[in-house]
C-alpha cells in the first residue's frame, strides 16, 4: 500500500522517479518535476507504449514530428512505443505528479 502524493518535496534539483510496479509486461512509475524539461538532444524512443496522467500540476509534450500538447490535471495521453517525444515545459510554481504506465 501506498500514497500517490506522499513525499513530494517542495524542492527538487532533478526529476524524480519512483517505480512502482515493474512486471514483465507493464511498469507503472511515478515522476515528480517541479520546472524540470528534458535535454534539448533528450528525445524519449521507448521500447514499450507509455500512457500517461498527469495528477497535479502542469507540463508540455513535445513530439519529434512537432506537435505539442499540454495536459494539466487529469488529462491524459497514450503515446505508442517509438513515437520519439519529450517534456518541453513543467510548472515552474508547483510540483507536477504524473503516473506514467509503460506497457507491451
Amino acid at each position: 500500500m501506498g500514497n500517490i502524493f506522499a513525499s513530494v518535496p517542495d524542492r527538487l534539483d532533478h526529476e524524480m522517479f519512483d517505480e512502482l510496479l515493474n512486471d514483465k509486461n507493464i511498469r507503472i512509475e511515478r515522476i515528480i518535476s517541479l520546472g524540470h524539461v528534458s535535454p534539448e538532444s533528450g528525445w524519449y524512443d521507448q521500447e514499450c507504449n507509455e500512457w500517461v496522467i498527469v495528477l497535479e500540476g502542469s507540463g508540455t509534450i513535445l513530439f519529434e514530428d512537432g506537435r505539442e500538447i499540454t495536459l494539466a490535471r487529469g488529462d491524459y495521453v497514450n503515446i505508442p512505443a517509438h513515437v520519439r517525444h519529450r517534456v518541453a515545459r513543467t510548472d515552474p510554481g508547483a510540483a507536477t505528479v504524473w503516473l506514467a504506465v509503460h506497457y507491451r
